[in-house]
Order: C-alpha cells, then structure tokens, then sequence
C-alpha cells in the first residue's frame, strides 16, 4: 500500500473525529464510564474502541472482496478514477453544510435496529457488552464512513481495503477515546470551524485516487499503468499457486 493512501486514511480518520464528537460523541458519554483514571474504565474504553474499528475492519475486507474481483478483471484503474472523482463530488456536496449520510436513505431505514440493539448493549458494564457496543456503533450511518469504504474500494485488494479501514479507525480514535474520558471539551463553535476541515481531506483523497487511476508515473501516488499491470499479474500468480496448494 502506498504512504500516501496510508496517510490519507489516517488524515481522513484524524479528521473525522471532529465529526465524530458530534454525532457518536454523545453515545459514547451515556456508556458512563467516567472521568475516573482506573485501569477498568481505560479497559472498557479501549474495548469499546476495538469494537468500533473492527467493525470498519469487517466492512473494509467486504468492500476488498469486491475491489480484488474488479482487480482481477482488469477494471483497477478504471475503478479507482470513478471513486476519485465521486468523492470529489461527496466534498462539493457536503461544502454545501449537508451531512453526506443522506444521500442513503436506504441505509438509514437500517438505523432503529442498530440503536435498538445498541441501547440494550449501552447499559450493560461487562468488558464483552463493550465491545459489542463498539461493534454496533461502527454500523451506525455514517457519511465519513462512506467516504472511507469509498476509498478502500478502490484498493485493489482485501489485505489493502482491510487496512485503509484499519487506519482510518485507528485516525478516529483520539477524539473518541477522550470523550469518553472526558466529555464534550469541544465547543459547537470550534467543532464547526473544524469540520470545514473534512471537505477539504475527501477532496484530497479523491484527487489522489483519480491520478492514481491515470498512471501517469508519479511515484507513491500514481504509478505507470504497466507497474500495475505487473502487480496485477503477480496477484492471479500468487492466487493461482495457493489454489494449487
């Protein structure tokens, strides 16, 4: 996986922390662990952190099962300027003050039975009840989310979807690992100002798929069509062995 796609699923998972705070903020305080430094509540927050990127993880290599396959059948590049050049439309979009998440009505119809589920889970303290609300927080609607899955699509591969989600979680984590500790230290104000900021990132990373589909040999962001074909060929090789083994 290039640097660069690394560091535009941790910019990206930086960044939507702040989006983060406002819309899974306040479930993250209602589990009621405290502002109390003991080893139990950094434990149950942590947990509840691993459950919230496990979850990202499991979509990752959904969307990577699916991206290798396009991958496979030569549709890589073609695949990664059509995300490229969606999420430069998401950031247009979301420019406007929209919250992304809406241009998914079909997946908010899935919201009352995962808040359901997760406000069962929410008043339980048992290390695996926070987990599990990790889990289920994770497939709460998201736009920045969707930006990610987005992003992972057109990795190439299950290994590199699974990781770009892997980093983009690991991104969110500060701010959500001290909301739980901490509250709300954020005012609404900063954390407007702030979200200006994700517009910005999802642009970025659009452009970055869009030249990394173009191949026009830019090192660790856009390398030369037949440097992908190499690895394309490698991948059926590799495959190929394995299902001989």
């Amino acid at each position: 996986m290039e640097i660069g796609f690394i560091l535009s699923a941790l910019g990206l998972g930086i960044a939507s922390g702040f989006h983060c705070i406002g819309m899974c903020g306040p479930i993250a305080m209602s589990m009621g662990i405290g502002r109390k430094a003991s080893v139990n509540n950094y434990i149950q927050n942590i947990l509840y952190q691993s459950g919230r990127i496990f979850t990202y993880c499991l979509l990752g290599t959904i969307f990577g099962i699916l991206g290798e396959g396009l991958h496979l059948a030569g549709w890589q590049k073609y695949l990664s300027i059509f995300s490229g050049i969606f999420l430069v439309l998401l950031s247009i979009f979301s420019f406007k003050g929209k919250e992304i998440s809406h241009i998914c009505p079909l997946v908010d119809q899935f919201l009352p039975f995962i808040q359901r589920k997760l406000s069962k889970f929410l008043q339980k303290t048992g290390y695996s009840s926070r987990f599990i609300a990790g889990i289920l927080n994770g497939f709460l609607p998201c736009g920045m989310v969707y930006i990610a899955l987005t992003a992972s699509l057109s990795a190439g591969s299950l290994i590199k979807s699974t990781l770009f989600m892997f980093y983009f979680g690991l991104g969110t984590v500060p701010f959500m690992f001290g909301m739980v500790m901490l509250g709300n230290v954020i005012t609404a104000s900063v954390r407007n100002k702030i979200l200006k900021i994700i517009p910005i990132f999802t642009f970025v990373l659009g452009a970055l798929l869009f030249l990394r589909g173009l191949g026009i040999g830019i090192p660790y962001t856009s390398p030369k069509t037949e440097v992908l074909d190499i690895q394309k060929r490698d991948d059926k090789e590799k495959i190929k062995k394995n299902s001989c083994h």
